[in-house]
């Protein structure tokens, strides 16, 4: 009577054994079936047992015959496949499907099974076991990072040493799951051509991975791309900021498009020369400028909302971009904060100014803001509608003949009101404020 290295049991202790797997309570079975010394016909008699704690602990035994680790790849119990795949996972540097040895090929066939498991934490186990290691067997790596499951696919994608860089150029392509490439972008270490790839073809979601993963190589190119495009992305903004070895360019770029406090973070940095430094802070000033009578006029939830509308604002017109052409579209895809920040920046003025025109619905207010940013009455027209919520019946439209239908000296006066110190009228002088500015 020997257990699977050989070791002698003495007869008293094998027939103790016997009896107990007969008869004895779950936990002396299950006791029973954790033994490491335990004799394999014990075993393979207890992976059948009723009770799935005794299955699950003949799982876990390393002593477990070939055979019935085969038998428990099928068992109904999800946790008895969980534990069978942790234990043959950890043996799979070792095996070979082209195994002559008849048990080998068995265990190997155990573990094609539970990575082909329906259940999810079954191959996920598989998974946790083999994602570092460097000698798994590749077929098996290369199988699980496919895999549609993220709880699966995701520890291999992102830690295991055997994904090449043409394996992980393929995923990034063609992803088999929506979570694949985000889990690629936190690769330590990540080389320039996946991180080229991601941020070409990937999702807001994957790129924030990317951004905020230290160690990823990204060409300054490739950084200064996502730069521009990052004025509609401010989930992007924080991991920017702190992307090491930023250039002065990028960070100056960036402050064009970030927050105040994001700003000031860039300009502590201490690879950022003096000069770069000094423009960061020049930067702050000027966005508190912009949006310190905003800030008193709004309500507090929407203090973050309007600083990044700012802060896009100012990022469009860094690039070239605060034109009709990019006022039209955002207001057709009725990104009215965006609108407003714009009609802001562009008319020189503060946000509360454009918001208190947009609050009184005055007319006159709308198209005088919309003169002076040097838009044309095509943009008054629609700012009416978005930001005002005018019908067309109440609509200022175009006179013929005219470039504007009213005249320069009104429109200066209903910036000159509307920006009057105060901030907010009170609710008493809502109704004759109306009457005045739309007068």
């Amino acid at each position: 009577m020997t257990n699977g290295q050989g070791a002698m049991m003495r007869a008293p202790e094998y027939e103790d054994a016997k009896r107990i797997a007969r008869n004895g309570d779950p936990h002396e079975r299950v006791a029973l079936a954790r033994r490491a010394e335990m004799a394999p016909e014990i075993l393979y008699y207890l992976a059948a047992d009723k009770a799935p704690s005794v299955r699950v602990a003949v799982a876990s035994n390393d002593a477990t015959p070939p055979q019935a680790n085969a038998m428990l790849a099928g068992d109904t119990e999800e946790a008895v496949r969980v534990a069978l795949a942790r234990k043959i996972a950890a043996l799979s540097p070792t095996l070979d499907r082209n195994e002559a040895d008849r048990l080998s090929r068995l265990t190997w066939e155990t573990l094609a099974r539970l990575v082909n498991d329906t259940a999810v934490q079954v191959r996920a186990a598989v998974a946790d076991v083999v994602k570092a290691m460097p000698d798994a067997p590749r077929s098996l790596v290369t199988r699980l990072a496919h895999d549609t499951e993220i709880p699966v696919a995701g520890p291999v994608l992102e830690f295991s040493p055997l994904l090449t860089t043409d394996d992980l150029l393929s995923l990034v392509a063609d992803p088999p799951a929506s979570e694949t490439v985000s889990a690629i972008a936190r690769r330590p270490h990540l080389n320039h051509q996946v991180s080229d790839a991601i941020a070409a073809s990937a999702g807001s979601s994957a790129i924030t991975q990317l951004l905020s993963n230290q160690s990823a190589q990204i060409r300054e190119t490739t950084l200064d791309a996502l730069i521009a495009r990052a004025g509609h992305h401010t989930e992007w903004h924080e991991p920017l900021v702190h992307r090491p070895a930023l250039s002065a360019n990028a960070a100056r770029k960036l402050a064009g498009i970030v927050a105040q406090h994001l700003i000031m973070k860039l300009s502590e940095r201490p690879d950022i020369d003096p000069a770069t430094a000094e423009f960061l802070k020049n930067q702050i000033v000027k966005q508190v400028s912009w949006g310190q009578q905003s800030a008193t006029a709004a309500h507090p939830s929407d203090h973050p909302v309007a600083a990044a509308a700012l802060g896009q604002a100012a990022g469009l017109e860094t690039e070239g971009e605060l034109n009709e052409d990019r006022l039209l579209m955002s207001a057709a895809m009725g990104e009215a904060r965006l609108v407003s920040a714009m009609l802001a920046r562009g008319a020189g003025v503060a946000l509360s100014v454009v918001e208190r025109a947009a609050s009184l619905r005055s007319a006159k207010g709308l198209v005088a803001l919309c003169w002076q940013a040097g838009f044309s009455m095509r943009s008054a027209v629609v700012i009416q509608a978005l930001l005002g919520r005018l019908p067309p019946n109440a609509a200022i439209t175009s006179v013929a003949g005219q470039a504007w239908p009213l005249s320069e000296e009104e429109m200066r006066w209903q910036i000159a009101f509307l920006s009057r110190p105060g901030g907010q009228h009170k609710p008493s002088e809502g109704v004759a404020a109306a009457r005045i500015a739309s007068a």
